[in-house]
């Protein structure tokens, strides 16, 4: 029997959706349809472990392929399991569960797994008709579901930490203990709160990970000083979504830009910041800046409603991510950050960098 969480049940969901739909609709980066973007649907496709199913349409009949197989079943079918499976999503609330009805469906056309094959690097793929340039490209999806929890667009490491000098300071053995001993719920924020209370500054030194560095500066040699001043603001301030903290960095200006014309220098780096990952920047990994064949997002809403965002609209794409992430604070302990330390005769703090969907 098939069993899953809401993300992964929510896969299936979005391809009896999408199917059920014929279209695809774009959103704004308020999560809201924009109602002259809607895509018509030509085909679906999926890659699983037994193949690659493909779904087209003949009228009101949805054609499924896998191998030399073929099934016709009513598009009308499609939508009543949608419907089913949201309505069973809403109400369940264990972690894993297994949801027979939705199982018995998907293996009337030999369907058998939860999720995409793991070796491809779409969760969907969907060859859509572009009214504006007359075109059918096929686009990859990446599933993102409210159904479940927020998900991470970055996730927290060793290698994405952040390192700062401390300034202004020369702290005995005990004073240090005492400062990394501060356990409160906020402990991050307290702990750099006391050295400001002893008249320490921290100062941005580099990132841990040279690695991740040099994706940085690949994609804007500003970023690394950018992300470290949204980084500090983020863990001494109550800000913690992504355009209120570069909002206020944009109005401190600590790398100095000219904004007499009002460039957007800051909003419009870390867009291509998140964009990048979004499409495979990873920390650990040598980033070149070839897009991976994902290409966008789906995003399932609480309600059950899909809104497409693609490369294809980079502007829309850009504004979503932008307007619905935030920073949070990762496990300090298993990050190692967080801590007063000395090397060479030079005190040091590291700060985590932990992206999530709101």
């Amino acid at each position: 029997m098939l069993t899953g969480n809401k993300g992964e049940w929510s896969e299936i969901y979005t391809l009896l959706k999408v199917i059920a739909d014929k279209r695809l609709f774009a959103g704004d980066s308020d999560l809201n349809k924009i109602e002259n973007l809607i895509f018509p649907i030509i085909k679906v496709l999926r890659d699983e472990s037994n193949g690659t199913f493909e779904f087209s349409y003949d009228n009101d009949l949805v054609i499924v392929k896998n191998d030399n197989e073929e099934v016709r079943i009513s598009v009308n079918e499609f939508k009543k399991q949608a419907h089913f499976l949201l309505t069973k999503l809403k109400e369940k609330t264990r972690a894993t569960f297994s949801i027979p009805e939705i199982e018995s469906f998907i293996n009337s056309f030999n369907s058998h797994s939860l999720k995409a094959r793991s070796t491809v690097k779409s969760d969907i793929r969907i060859v859509i008709h572009d009214q504006r340039t007359g075109t059918n490209p096929e686009l990859g999806f990446s599933i993102k579901s409210q159904l479940g929890g927020a998900s991470t667009l970055l996730n927290a490491g060793k290698t994405t930490n952040f390192i700062y000098k401390i300034s202004n300071l020369n702290l005995t053995q005990n004073q240090i203990s005492e400062i990394n001993s501060i356990d409160t719920r906020s402990k991050i924020k307290d702990r750099i709160e006391k050295l400001k209370k002893l008249k320490g500054k921290l100062q941005f030194s580099k990132p841990e990970s040279s690695v991740f560095e040099n994706n940085l500066v690949l994609i804007d040699s500003a970023l690394p000083n950018i992300i470290s001043e949204i980084l500090l603001l983020f863990f001494t301030s109550n800000y913690s979504k992504t355009s209120d903290l570069v909002s206020e960095i944009s109005t401190k200006n600590p790398l100095g830009y000219n904004l007499e014309n009002h460039h957007p220098f800051y909003t419009y780096k870390i867009k291509r910041f998140l964009t990048d990952i979004a499409l495979g920047m990873m920390p650990s990994k040598v980033w070149t800046g070839e897009l991976d064949a994902t290409g966008g997002y789906l995003v399932v809403k609480s309600d059950g409603e899909i809104l497409c965002y693609h490369i294809y609209n980079r502007n829309e794409f850009e504004d979503y991510l932008f307007t619905n992430t935030k920073l949070e604070t990762a496990s300090s302990t298993r990050h190692e950050f967080g801590t007063v330390y000395g090397e060479k005769g030079q005190l040091y703090f590291k700060l985590n960098l932990q992206i999530r969907f709101t």
